[in-house]
């Protein structure tokens, strides 16, 4: 099974609360969308910890191909080896990124500009703003 995937990672401040969004196509249908509080990070681990959590998704549905799609073109960048990873923390999280992607038969991701992620950008701030509604609640994972 081959699935389409939308990831987006946010935080309001950098670092401070974050969460990310996710959207999952097979054949251009949404099969399945989420979203999740993360607690208080950056930016850029928001991001990746999108990542992670569709790629291990993705496995549980079953799929052998994915094509990820992300606004985030550092994360893009160093999954494809244009940039290097030197943040330590994004190191760890990199790294659990390969070792996912090396369980599937193919995988692509692309970058895409922000308005072709809306609906995981809508899915990202619907969470933040219902952490916020709660107080924030959740971890730090800086």
């Amino acid at each position: 099974m081959t699935l389409t995937i939308h990831i987006d990672g946010a935080a309001r401040g950098n670092p401070g609360p974050a969460a990310f969004g996710v959207v999952y196509l097979r054949d251009g249908q949404v099969v399945l969308e989420e979203k999740k509080y993360v607690g208080k990070t950056t930016n850029n681990v928001a991001e990746y910890l999108a990542l992670l959590h569709a790629l291990a998704r993705a496995l549980q549905l079953g799929a052998r191909q994915v094509h990820i799609f992300s606004d985030s073109e550092l994360l893009v960048r160093q999954l494809t080896g244009v940039y290097r990873v030197r943040d330590a923390k994004l190191q760890q999280l990199y790294e659990q990124a390969q070792a996912l992607i090396r369980q599937f038969h193919d995988f692509q991701i692309s970058h895409v500009p922000r308005n072709q992620n809306r609906r995981a950008d809508k899915l990202c701030n619907q969470a933040l703003d219902e952490a916020e509604r709660l107080g924030w609640t959740g971890h730090d994972t800086r």
